[in-house]
């Protein structure tokens, strides 16, 4: 069921963004080159910022103007406070957000190299706490969105029960499942709509052998269940595979000079699910979105990075 929206991009929900999903602290360091099995290099001072894939997708959607909230875990620490505010700076609602007394906030350490592609690691503290039990206490929340955006960084029962409790309730999904699991199952792939995957995700997702066939994954994809896909091909741009339609449209990145690609992915995700509530049609939201993306990484940091409407750079060239 698509969303209530009229052509204005608000209609009848007091949200046009909902993210569930994950928080948090981003503790960053750029090296000159990443070090092997058993090296020490020595890297830049240490950077605390606010990420999380879900809270960096609000922040990226209430950036960008779009009526945004976020359903998540902090800890009731210092990392906890930094996420809220940041939350709040950007403009997303905060009231769902659940602060979990004595557990630590989620933290990704990360560590840029000296062409802006970046390596993760996650360590999910209060994230793991967010529960089937917390969603459905905010069913009349899930229903007061236009588009419930979901991740892969809180536990996977979790994620499933907002799927579905979306799909009773009306609400469009965007699902980005990231990190990428063993696998989605029909039921939540048919929640899909659209399922965001880069091309990592999507050649593992499909089942699809090795090989460079991005059209191929998303119809597989979708012949899987989903009912559209994008996959985004990183500074190439994103492709996107409608319902009915019999190809994907190809969007054309947009020519940047890099700086850091930390939380690309969730700007263009948070930007695309900003669109879609809006109304607009998939292939619309995903140009939308490749600007958003390739903003986001011509400065340092994940939510740090994330523009506003009039901070876009133009859209590429389509062939």
């Amino acid at each position: 069921m698509r969303n209530d929206t009229d052509s204005s991009g608000h209609g009848d929900r007091a949200y046009d963004v909902l993210v569930i999903g994950s928080a948090n602290a981003d503790l960053t360091v750029r090296v000159d080159r990443r070090p092997g099995p058993g090296e020490t290099v020595l890297g830049t001072d240490l950077v605390e910022s606010a990420g999380g894939k879900g809270a960096n997708q609000a922040a990226a959607a209430a950036r960008l103007g779009a009526r945004t909230a976020l359903l998540a875990g902090v800890g009731d620490d210092a990392y906890g406070e930094l996420l809220l505010d940041a939350q709040r700076a950007a403009g997303a609602d905060t009231a769902h957000v659940r602060v979990v007394r004595g557990a630590r906030t989620g933290t990704a350490m990360i560590v840029v190299g000296p062409d802006g592609d970046n390596t993760i690691i996650v360590s999910p503290g209060a994230n793991s706490l967010l529960s089937p039990d917390d969603v459905a206490a905010a069913r009349p929340l899930v229903a007061a969105a236009s588009v419930v955006s979901l991740q892969w960084e809180v536990p996977a029962e979790t994620v499933r029960a907002a799927a579905a409790l979306a799909a009773g309730t009306g609400t469009r999904v965007v699902l980005n499942p990231s990190p990428v699991p063993p696998e989605l199952g029909r039921d939540l792939l048919a929640a899909a709509d659209p399922l965001v995957v880069n091309e990592h995700e999507a050649r593992h997702l499909s089942g699809a052998p090795d090989g460079d066939d991005p059209a191929g994954w998303a119809r597989a994809l979708r012949d899987q269940g989903a009912r559209s896909v994008v996959v985004t091909l990183g500074g190439a741009g994103a492709l996107a595979l409608d319902a009915d339609a019999a190809d994907p449209v190809t969007v054309p990145g947009v020519p940047v000079r890099p700086v850091d690609t930390t939380g690309a992915g969730d700007a263009f995700t948070g930007a695309l699910a900003a669109r879609l509530a809006t109304g607009a049609p998939l292939a619309d939201a995903v140009r939308f979105a490749v600007r958003v993306g390739a903003a986001s990484v011509t400065k340092p940091g994940a939510q740090p990075s994330y523009p506003t409407v009039d901070e876009l750079p133009p859209a590429g060239e389509e062939k």
